[in-house]
């Protein structure tokens, strides 16, 4: 613990909190939070309990954790679509999307789903259209699954029989177990695929940017029809998805 925390400026001790959850795997107390930051008893709890009714921070459904909200997620996405990380994103989301022929996707978790923040189109006439800020389900997409895969097994565990597996196609798997078996497959292998699972005659591969330390940041997905795309050819295309992830982490961090 710093001593100098108790020197910050008030102004600043909100962003503090905000920092040590945002680096942080799991939802922490205010105790928890303080034993990093070092800031008076009263203070600490005082600053969570203000980050939480302005919309920062959610508690979780045991009242005393507490996590970021959509509103801090989207405060961070927003940032780094007007820095100069979005411009080397776009240019690596290009350059995949060259390589693989179809639509690519740079894809991040939310509170119900997974977004996409940004992505490149294909030039083929006959393509599936899925617009920036749109959100899919965690279950039944290959961002999705790459995002749940990338959880530690309990957590992932909880996750996955807290979520409605709605079955949208006849491949939809509806199953927690199934799911379950199926996402430490694809721990194993650094890939998901989404087989018509979302949406009827469409396919998709998706592998995970993560950060230094390992923790999942986003997907990084391309998907097109069937009439163009199975298994076997998205997967000849995977190495390029696995290049793309690592500049991504390289040059956007």
């Amino acid at each position: 613990m710093d001593e100098s925390s108790h020197h910050i400026p008030p102004n600043l001790r909100p962003l503090m909190i905000l920092e040590v959850l945002g680096q942080s795997e799991e939802a922490l107390t205010p105790t928890q939070i303080n034993a990093l930051i070092g800031l008076p008893k009263q203070s600490i709890h005082r600053l969570c309990k203000t980050l939480v009714e302005a919309g920062y921070l959610a508690r979780e459904d045991d009242g005393k954790r507490l996590r970021p909200s959509r509103r801090s997620r989207l405060f961070g996405a927003g940032l780094l679509h007007a820095s100069r990380s979005h411009i080397l994103r776009r240019q690596v989301l290009l350059d995949v999307a060259a390589k693989v022929g179809e639509t690519v996707n740079y894809v991040v978790p939310e509170e119900n789903g997974m977004r996409y923040l940004d992505r490149v189109e294909t030039d083929w006439p006959f393509r599936i259209q899925l617009d920036i800020g749109s959100h899919v389900p965690f279950h039944c997409t290959a961002s999705g699954k790459t995002f749940l895969a990338g959880l530690k097994p309990a957590a992932r565990k909880r996750l996955v029989h807290g979520l409605p597996l709605t079955g949208l196609t006849q491949n939809t798997v509806t199953n927690p177990d199934t799911l379950l078996a199926e996402l430490a497959q694809i721990a194993k292998n650094g890939h998901a695929l989404d087989r018509e699972e979302f949406f009827e005659g469409m396919v998709a591969l998706s592998v995970p940017i993560t950060d230094e330390r390992g923790r999942f940041i986003a997907a990084l997905a391309f998907h097109g029809p069937t009439q163009r795309l199975n298994t076997e050819v998205m997967l000849d295309k995977k190495g390029v998805l696995i290049e793309g992830a690592r500049r991504l982490q390289r040059e956007v961090g």
